[in-house]
């Protein structure tokens, strides 16, 4: 493996480090491609918390607000992902 080095040295660099072509993605689509996972991570983690929050508000009904402010924390992830485009662009 350390034997091909070299050669993915080369290629990463594309010989040298000059690059004639424009950038695979641009600025915009790198910020449309960070809130977009954000907002998927965020989904992922709400499948569960809001899961156990019904299961917990069944047990016991003073669970609400506590289950409430779990399920709607992951949504801060993309609240702060879009602060951050509208900040940086």
């Amino acid at each position: 493996m350390i034997e091909n080095v070299a050669d993915v040295a080369n290629i990463v660099l594309q010989n040298g480090g000059t690059v004639n072509e424009s950038p695979f993605l641009t600025d915009a689509g790198a910020a449309a491609l960070a809130v977009g996972l954000a907002a998927l991570a965020s989904g992922y983690a709400e499948r569960g918390i809001g899961a156990a929050a019904v299961g917990a508000l069944a047990e016991d009904d003073d669970l609400f607000v506590p289950g409430l402010i779990m399920t709607v924390l992951p949504e801060t992830l993309v609240i702060l992902a879009l602060v951050v485009v509208f900040i940086v662009g």
